[in-house]
């Protein structure tokens, strides 16, 4: 079962991950229990999460879509101010992707040095950026 149902229905094992890193879309970000979080928001430019979207399941309406995604980021980072029990960081795709080492070390401050940065910056592959827009 996927995290955000889980979290939907109060049934996700939070405790279990204590400490550790879990991956939640930004509309699941609204199902969190109340506790003590950090967030690492990523954003992404609107047009290339459109043209992913189209090469996996075929033609999207954008001019539909792309307002829905930017109330989706409003809506997110309001809740993320509004909650005493998040502290969060934004972080820029495209940013990461063109200056790693930059944006982790900006990534590992804010988790209090927790992130080997080295190997982090090892990790970003330029070559999974497929939906380039300049």
């Amino acid at each position: 079962m996927k995290i955000i149902s889980r979290l939907m229905e109060g049934s996700f094992p939070m405790e279990k991950y204590d400490g550790r890193f879990i991956k939640i879309t930004a509309y699941g970000l609204r199902f969190l229990p109340e506790g003590e979080y950090k967030i690492i928001y990523m954003v992404r430019n609107l047009d290339e999460i459109l043209d992913s979207m189209e090469k996996m399941s075929g033609p999207v309406d954008r001019e539909k879509e792309k307002p829905l995604f930017e109330k989706l980021n409003r809506f997110t980072i309001d809740l993320m101010e509004k909650r005493e029990d998040i502290e969060y960081i934004v972080v820029n795709h495209r940013d990461v992707i063109q200056n790693p080492r930059k944006e982790i070390e900006r990534v590992n401050d804010f988790l209090d040095g927790m992130l080997n940065v080295d190997e982090a910056v090892k990790a970003v592959d330029p070559k999974l950026w497929r939906n380039v827009r300049k």
